[in-house]
């Protein structure tokens, strides 16, 4: 299942760390956020390394619907609630700079199809939250406006309507962008002690620490395990659909997303907690929804993403903790990473430098409120209940039992383990509980993979890690 991007976006071979490294700045992750951040902090003069697991975009990156967009659901209308409107401002202001941002950097050399469009919120059963979120977006100077006329193939009850957004392909520009940079590929940050980082290729000794691998993996001090939870998403690239205006997101329940790529129009929508299970097979049914919108369409590839959703809704970036002061991390950016990692460039750039920003507080990880320690209960109360059900669950089926293409937690030999059926009858095994701290896995028999329900780790079938916060396999 690979993504569109991964098809037509070619990156040179990268060179792994060979041997220890001093350096001003190490940032771990070689994905849009890493990348963007290095490129911040080398022009300000600081000698920077990313440290990248795999290879440049290969995490969520690649496999992003590629939005960027100041607009990010229902969200503005709340901010000034839970904020105040100067802090809801600034939060919305550093989203459209960043759009800008990537608008000048396409103009001026990084070729990646970029293209301007307005981006919808739309609705087809309600009215009143989006005339509320219309007058919001205004009242932050964001240019939006309700509208009940869209380019959709169905008629909604209303849409949001923000002028000047964008979309463009993530890898082109990543691979563009990281040109000049001092890149590590396949080299894999096991741990982190004070400032350096130990690598099974070397050791890494660097000023400033940046934890920009998507979700943190080291857990204490920090404890962000606690304070965010993962959500899988689901994409279907179709051809034979028409292009639309724009890009769309859908705020009902079972709401879709939109955007032309190309020749293609992608199609998003059922996702789920990581380890949940969906209630259906996304797959086929965003292909299923597509073909009656548009009888003619034509499945053309399909991909999943991994999203990081903080207590409140707004990202974690900044210093990492109190007691790491040259620690910055930058996750928790919903489905909105490619906005997200522009301003995390720009702040954690600022906050190494010594420029004041004044959005720091806003999106400081340090930040406290009542609705997000509710949250955190419940994240609590979820991580136990799994905990639990590892220690003392009983697997429901033994191996013997386990049809061929499947897979699930049984028995086997007075042990519990984690067994997948191949449909020719290999069976492969792996110990269901997870690395990071111990949680019991979920199959994904959408994807074939091991999914962790408490904090989003992913292994395939073999268990290999596909996503942190695990950091080795099964």
């Amino acid at each position: 299942m690979e993504s569109l991007w991964h098809r037509d976006a070619a990156a040179s071979p990268g060179r792994p760390l060979a041997g220890n490294l001093h350096t001003d700045a190490a940032v771990i992750g070689g994905g849009m956020a890493g990348v963007l951040i290095a490129r911040a902090l080398t022009r300000a003069g600081l000698r920077t390394a990313v440290l990248e697991a795999r290879a440049l975009g290969s995490g969520q990156t690649g496999n992003t619907t590629a939005k960027i967009t100041a607009q990010q659901g229902m969200i503005y209308h709340r901010l000034i609630r839970q904020l105040g409107e100067p802090s809801a401002r600034l939060y919305a202001q550093a989203s459209q700079a960043a759009v800008e941002e990537y608008r000048r950097l396409a103009r001026t050399g990084l070729d990646c199809d970029f293209t301007d469009c307005p981006a919808y919120l739309y609705s087809q059963f309600q009215e009143l939250p989006l005339v509320r979120e219309a007058a919001a977006c205004r009242t932050l100077g964001l240019e939006a406006s309700f509208t009940c006329t869209t380019t959709l193939p169905f008629a909604v009850k209303g849409a949001v309507r923000m002028e000047g957004q964008a979309m463009f392909h993530p890898l082109k520009f990543l691979y563009a962008a990281a040109k000049g940079l001092e890149v590590y590929e396949r080299t894999p940050v096991l741990t982190v002690r004070g400032d350096q980082l130990v690598t099974p290729r070397g050791l890494v000794t660097a000023r400033h620490i940046i934890f920009a691998s998507h979700y943190p993996f080291v857990n204490f001090p920090g404890l962000y395990f606690a304070r965010m939870h993962q959500e899988r998403s689901y994409v279907a690239a179709v051809s034979g659909a028409p292009q639309l205006d724009g890009i769309y997101y859908g705020v009902d329940p079972d709401g879709l997303s939109f955007r032309n790529a190309g020749p293609y129009l992608l199609v998003g929508g059922g996702g789920h907690p990581t380890g949940k299970g969906a209630d259906q097979k996304p797959y086929d049914m965003l292909e299923s929804r597509a073909r009656s919108f548009w009888p003619g369409s034509v499945p053309a590839a399909r991909w999943s993403a991994q999203d990081c959703t903080t207590l409140d809704g707004l990202p974690y970036i900044g210093v990492f903790s109190p007691s790491r002061p040259n620690w910055y991390v930058a996750t928790g950016f919903q489905k909105w990473g490619m906005t997200a990692s522009m301003v995390a460039a720009r702040l954690i750039s600022h906050l190494i430098t010594g420029e004041k920003d004044p959005l720091a507080p806003v999106l400081s990880p340090r930040r406290f409120s009542w609705q997000a320690a509710r949250n955190l209960a419940g994240e609590g109360g979820r991580a136990a209940k799994n905990l639990a059900k590892n220690y003392f669950g009983r697997p429901a089926l033994s191996l013997d039992q386990l049809p061929p293409g499947q897979g699930a937690v049984v028995s086997w030999q007075g042990k519990k383990v984690g067994a997948y059926r191949e449909p020719d009858g290999q069976v492969h095994l792996v110990d269901p509980r997870c690395p990071h701290l111990g949680c019991q896995l979920v199959w994904n028999p959408e994807e074939r993979t091991w999914d962790c329900p408490c904090h989003g780790s992913r292994f395939d079938w073999d268990g290999n890690l596909i996503d942190n916060p695990a950091q080795t396999g099964l």
